[in-house]
């Protein structure tokens, strides 16, 4: 029997994600409420004076209100194993989230880019690969704006780039991506999944209905994902070449980029700088390629990219060192990638909240390319002794004292890398926070 309802639905959070949910219901004269755990939700005033006559429920989950809604529509945060979530499937009720109402709605193509680490590095590549083909391009999903943000603003775009995690791809069946990429798989958000194969399956849901797929030939994870369903352009750093028409090559004692054995573009060339970023950029090229943009146009872009801010951000050569801002490396894979893809000696400055990681893949790059490590925050300890067997480690209290150790222990010429390997909630806001009192700290040395 049919559930009679008064609301067509009920979005819980009022993030970014659910602000932009509540936006696109109520424009297309939805029936629609608002419920926030929070007592003051961060837009709560901001959709009041664009639509006050939405009903927002603040300070917990009012379960007999979401029991009134045709569909749930949840914030990526939110965990969907919480009691009222797991009520409402029992009932019966749809629970969907932002990039499944994006799905329904929009009309033209998807490019659409996972993985536990270089997801938005890709996303912004693609976009100034698509700038540079001619193609009226917008980027966006999990690393803001929101995928409806932009389909508000830009309903007009002729593709739509988006980074999706594996919280917003939970809530999504309709995505069909013209090309959909996973870039790499590492153990991260375990306290949300059952384990790596939850999370795997998670992730793998960008394959569906996809057109093209883009994936990792070194990663095991990865290559498991891929069922012959559809057609697919692996890329790798060179161990796996034989699958892979896109990888990293050695020709006539150059790095370079290659397509098929041809040599495309200069490793060196890029200013992204490390092996990972290459891979992003190999990435980005066989999604480009799978939507037949040009290669010279994509080329060109990929040599004028510039990193994100917080992504291996280069920050200038200060008191002789190369001074490099990875805040956004919040997991010890990523982490271990900035370490190895460096092309001198490295002072890793490292620590925050570990979330339970092991630092096995950071101990051994720290073993190929670290001078030493200086380490901080809430899992200081149990990181230092994770690298003492690779590097001289010495343990400080905060990032400042961290800044200044690192100066000490590395030699003119070195690189200082702020990669932490864990979250930045211990002492910070976020990895943002955490990056900008970086760049501040070094940009103070040049005063020195």
């Amino acid at each position: 029997m049919r559930r009679v309802t008064e609301l067509d639905a009920v979005v819980l959070g009022l993030g970014a994600s659910g602000f932009a949910s509540a936006c696109h219901l109520a424009a297309a004269g939805q029936r629609v409420a608002i419920i926030d755990s929070r007592d003051q939700p961060p837009r709560e005033a901001e959709l009041r004076d664009r639509y006050p006559g939405i009903p927002v429920h603040t300070g917990g989950f009012d379960d007999a209100l979401i029991a009134r809604a045709a569909e749930i529509v949840i914030s990526p945060g939110l965990d969907p194993r919480h009691p009222a979530i797991r009520e409402a499937r029992r009932r019966g009720q749809s629970v969907i989230g932002e990039v499944e109402l994006f799905a329904r709605s929009v009309d033209a193509p998807v490019m659409a880019i996972t993985g536990s680490n270089g997801k938005s590095t890709v996303t912004r590549m693609l976009a100034a690969m698509a700038g540079s083909a001619g193609v009226d391009a917008v980027a966006g999903g999990n690393l803001g704006p929101p995928a409806l943000t932009l389909l508000e603003s830009r309903p007009d775009a002729a593709l739509f780039i988006l980074e999706l995690s594996s919280f917003q791809l939970e809530s999504t069946v309709s995505l069909k991506p013209q090309v959909a990429a996973v870039l790499n798989l590492s153990p991260d958000h375990l306290d949300r999944y059952d384990g790596m194969a939850e999370y795997a399956a998670a992730k793998a849901r960008i394959l569906q209905g996809a057109g093209h797929a883009v994936l990792n030939a070194d990663d095991d994870w990865v290559r498991g994902m891929d069922d012959g369903s559809t057609p697919v352009s692996w890329f790798s750093a060179g161990q796996a070449s034989g699958a892979a028409r896109w990888r990293l090559g050695h020709v006539d004692g150059v790095d370079w980029l290659m397509h098929d054995d041809q040599p495309l573009l200069q490793q060196r060339a890029l200013p992204a700088m490390g092996r990972h970023n290459a891979l992003n950029a190999l990435a980005a090229l066989a999604m480009g390629e799978a939507a037949s943009w040009p290669m010279p146009s994509m080329c060109r872009a990929l040599e004028a990219f510039q990193p994100l801010p917080h992504r291996g951000e280069q920050l200038g050569i200060h008191c002789d060192r190369r001074w490099i801002n990875d805040s956004k490396a919040t997991n010890a894979a990523s982490a271990a990638a900035a370490v190895a893809g460096m092309e001198q000696p490295v002072v890793l400055i490292a620590g925050g909240d570990a979330k339970g990681q092991s630092f096995e893949l950071l101990a051994a790059a720290l073993a190929e390319r670290g001078r030493a490590a200086v380490v901080f925050g809430r899992d200081a300890d149990a990181l230092a002794r994770a690298l003492a067997s690779s590097a001289p480690v010495e343990c400080v209290a905060d990032l400042k004292t961290a800044v200044e150790a690192a100066r000490r222990l590395s030699r003119p010429g070195d690189a200082v890398l702020l990669s932490p390997a864990c979250a930045s909630l211990d002492q910070y806001t976020d990895y943002r926070a955490r990056g900008e009192h970086f760049r501040a700290l070094v940009e103070a040395l040049a005063d020195e």
